[in-house]
């Protein structure tokens, strides 16, 4: 009678690769035959193979987490802040900014608040320190004010809770461009309970292009602005940008190219 055939290499390896993705590792299966070929060529101890298997499943651990939490945050697509032209505004404060990418206020629990007219890179800004954020390891949720409230408004109550608990315990939240819209006094409601919850617990930027006391008309009839500024502005960092829009400038230098090849 005879024997059965020995499993070849690839069959096997294929079986183990199997076995490893059943024990929760996630990068080795995959490459599986390079790394075998890389310890036998370079004859690791038992002690060496599995202190690279811990290297390697490590590193594609922490490239999927961030890859997750850039593609959770809503961040988008940005400037980097490299190319953010710093004399184009007449006024703003860039050692505040500069500060904020450090990343020291989440540890402080500080607000910043970005104010300023449209097209002067307040979200540009605010992108920016998100994604530092996120790359240090912290969750981030990047939302525009429009968007929080909308979904807010649209939950039952009892998703609206689990909203609110969302909002309130991610570790960086950041609401832009409050003051673009007008919302009605729910809105206001809803906001401000979203900052009430992080208040001295969690940081919060928001940009806005409505100084605060001109809120009432970006919330009319609300009666909570008072206390919802009162709470965001406590511990914040609060920064004016003044200019005009750099975006206004961009075309009118795209325009003046386009004329001249003419």
């Amino acid at each position: 009678m005879n024997s059965p055939a020995p499993k070849t290499t690839t069959t096997m390896n294929n079986n183990l690769a199997a076995q490893l993705r059943q024990v929760g590792l996630i990068a080795v299966p995959g490459q599986l035959d390079d790394f075998i070929a890389h310890a036998i060529k370079a004859r690791w101890s038992a002690h060496q193979l599995l202190e690279e298997l811990v290297k390697v499943e490590a590193a594609e651990r922490s490239r999927r987490s961030l890859e997750r939490r850039l593609r959770n945050s809503g961040i988008k697509s940005f400037k980097p802040i490299a190319d953010f032209d710093w004399s184009w505004p007449s006024q703003i404060e860039r050692e505040v900014i500069e500060r904020t990418l450090t990343l020291d206020f989440l540890a402080e629990s500080r607000n910043l608040v970005l104010v300023g007219r449209n097209g002067l890179g307040k979200t540009m800004i605010a992108q920016n320190i998100c994604h530092q954020a996120v790359l240090a390891g912290h969750s981030v949720l990047f939302r525009s004010a429009a968007a929080l409230l909308e979904e807010l408004h649209r939950q039952t109550p009892e998703g609206r809770r689990r909203k609110f608990r969302t909002y309130a315990n991610v570790g960086l939240l950041c609401i832009d461009e409050v003051g673009y819209l007008s919302f009605d006094d729910k809105a206001a409601d809803l906001l401000y309970e979203v900052i009430n919850r992080r208040y001295e617990r969690k940081p919060v930027i928001l940009t806005t292009n409505r100084p605060f006391k001109e809120w009432n008309e970006v919330f009319p009839n609300a009666t909570c602005i008072v206390t919802l500024l009162d709470r965001l502005l406590h511990h914040a960092d609060v920064t004016l940008i003044e200019g005009e829009s750099y975006r206004v400038r961009e075309s009118e230098q795209e325009t003046a190219a386009r004329r001249r090849k003419k």
